[in-house]
């Protein structure tokens, strides 16, 4: 008898887990970074929006890259269509993994990067008739509104990397309303991020990573959000242990 719960999941992915001949090798990168490694047993991903919060090296953007890889996303970014492709320096990771789909799960998504979005706008701008030929010719924080405007504007999966790397404050806020929206109408959004505004959003998921691995977590627990909140009650306690 099928799973009743799989026959109305509009996730696009239910679990996350390693395809049993993967040839991951322990002791070699990337298994050395504890988040890859736990995958190998297995990770529910939540409806709606998670957010992968970590320091830098923990692992959430080799995690990002490998499961927009899986799910057919250029490792540069773009769509499931085709986009830009200059050097490659992904992980195999994306080559391992075993996504468990809904049965009524979206095939419409996006993986955006922030540190490819200037080849994605070239590769977009080589395409006859293109639409999008106009963002090289926008501020760096304009073209980026512009494209999360047009290309994550409808329910269906989406790997954000760093998207407020371009924003301010406010449009930060902005984004992040458009996230809530989109979550409302039925998109599946992994989000890797260093933002407690947009890791902030009600009802999203938090899986925090570090050297334990990942664990679930609350958006007060996070480390960034104490971090944060200790340097703007007072920078100095901060900045006399770096500056001469």
């Amino acid at each position: 008898m099928p799973d009743q719960d799989w026959l109305t999941d509009s996730r696009a992915i239910r679990t996350i887990s390693f395809f049993a001949d993967a040839p991951a090798v322990a002791g070699s990168w990337p298994m050395t970074v504890p988040a890859v490694a736990q995958l190998k047993g297995g990770l529910e991903l939540d409806p709606g929006v998670t957010f992968l919060v970590g320091e830098n090296g923990s692992g959430k953007s080799t995690v990002l890259e490998g499961i927009a890889m899986a799910f057919g996303f250029p490792a540069e970014g773009g769509s499931r269509n085709g986009g830009a492709a200059t050097r490659s320096s992904e992980s195999p990771l994306g080559e391992w993994l075993k996504l468990e789909r809904g049965l009524v799960a979206p095939r419409w998504g996006f993986f955006l990067r922030a540190e490819t979005m200037h080849g994605y706008y070239s590769y977009l701008e080589s395409l006859p008739g293109s639409p999008d030929a106009d963002l090289h010719e926008m501020s760096h924080g304009e073209s980026f509104l512009a494209l999360l405007d047009r290309k994550i504007d409808s329910p269906g999966f989406f790997c954000l990397d760093e998207p407020e790397a371009a924003l301010s404050f406010g449009s930060t806020l902005r984004f992040l309303a458009d996230l809530d929206a989109l979550a409302k109408a039925g998109a599946q959004i992994v989000c890797a991020t260093h933002s407690p505004v947009l890791a902030s959003l009600p009802g999203a998921s938090i899986l925090e990573f570090g050297e334990w691995g990942i664990r679930r977590a609350e958006w007060e627990e996070l480390e960034v959000v104490q971090h944060w909140r200790s340097f703007l009650d007072s920078p100095p306690r901060y900045l006399r242990h770096l500056l001469g």
